[in-house]
């Protein structure tokens, strides 16, 4: 049977008051609409212990006990990935069986919560050692020294990428009417790999990659593209490039180019894509061209490019404003990947 419903503490205190003045339990039950039997037990607890508050009422014993709670707590702390049938494993070796739910539910009771595990670059000890030395050395630098930063990097659009996980609300029986579908093509309809660039002032040229990109064609992409960009921003004397550590970056080759035209290189930590702000501009892009729902990859390279133009120079300078975060997260997460 269930619990029955608990009556309000100004009606005890009134039940109270009313038997005092004399008021016998038959008349103060009709008056008030409460059972005999009730007003009995709340006048014998005033008489017994004074008091007329609700008393905890005692629930259904817990299935797992503390030293049970902790033993799962530490193995969840120690391996995340561990699932709730090993759990439920480790208790019956224990001496208690119980079901994935309660297993489910004491998590939760205890402020964890099943979540898809983040997909990050792998962080070897070197990758994390260089990771560490990059964000102290830089940690003290003013603002106006990243504004000097022109951010480089690659990156592949899909025809059909963000789109092709849309949400969208609908009736039960209408999966398939157009407006609640995403149209497909075999093999995702082609993609298009583009090198862009940005600093504080706003985004400089994106240019498409046709084929597979050597180091001969990065440094043509360079000479076309970032010295252009440099001037169309007015980065002016003493500006800083960045690109990562792919191996046609650093090849000779594109080092003596980078040489021969005075251009400053920042030195990079591999494996850092959270440390480079244009992957949030990549991002914004994204979302921009999905929302316009083109058709083909020449629609696609067009709509790329309208796109990144119409970026706010605004949203450029915030996250060069607070690039210091990033470099703070990283030294917290002693070295590992962030949220950026």
């Amino acid at each position: 049977m269930g619990k029955t419903k608990e009556l309000s503490q100004d009606l005890r205190v009134r039940i109270v008051d009313v038997h005092k003045a004399g008021m016998g339990y038959k008349k103060i039950s009709k008056v008030l609409d409460v059972k005999v039997t009730t007003i009995g037990a709340i006048i014998r607890k005033f008489k017994e212990y004074n008091m007329t508050i609700n008393r905890p009422r005692p629930g259904a014993p817990k299935k797992i006990s503390p030293r049970g709670v902790a033993m799962m707590l530490r193995t969840v702390r120690n391996r995340p990935a561990t699932t709730r049938q090993e759990l439920a494993n480790d208790l019956k070796a224990a001496g208690t069986t119980v079901c994935k739910e309660t297993i489910g539910n004491t998590l939760r009771n205890n402020g964890f919560t099943s979540c898809s595990a983040r997909k990050v670059p792998l962080l070897k000890r070197a990758h994390v050692e260089a990771r560490l030395k990059y964000a102290n050395d830089h940690l003290k630098d003013e603002p106006s020294y990243w504004e000097k930063v022109l951010w480089s990097d690659e990156t592949k659009i899909e025809l059909f990428g963000l789109n092709s996980t849309r949400h969208v609300w609908r009736k039960k029986n209408a999966a398939y009417d157009p407006k609640n579908t995403v149209p497909t093509i075999k093999h995702g309809g082609g993609s298009i790999m583009f090198w862009g660039c940005f600093s504080a002032k706003g985004t400089g040229l994106l240019h498409r990659i046709t084929g597979k990109m050597d180091g001969a064609m990065y440094r043509t992409i360079l000479r076309d593209n970032l010295l252009p960009s440099a001037r169309d921003l007015k980065m002016g004397r003493g500006w800083v490039f960045q690109h990562d550590n792919d191996p046609k970056h650093t090849a000779k080759a594109t080092k003596d180019w980078l040489k021969k035209n005075h251009i400053k290189v920042m030195e990079w930590p591999s494996q850092s894509p959270d440390l480079n702000p244009i992957e949030n501009l990549w991002r914004e892009l994204k979302v921009r061209v999905a929302k316009r729902q083109p058709t083909n990859l020449h629609d696609l390279e067009r709509i790329c490019k309208e796109e990144w133009a119409k970026i706010p120079p605004g949203v450029c300078a915030k996250l060069v404003v607070n690039y210091n975060k990033r470099l703070t997260a990283v030294l917290a997460n002693k070295g590992f990947a962030t949220k950026y």
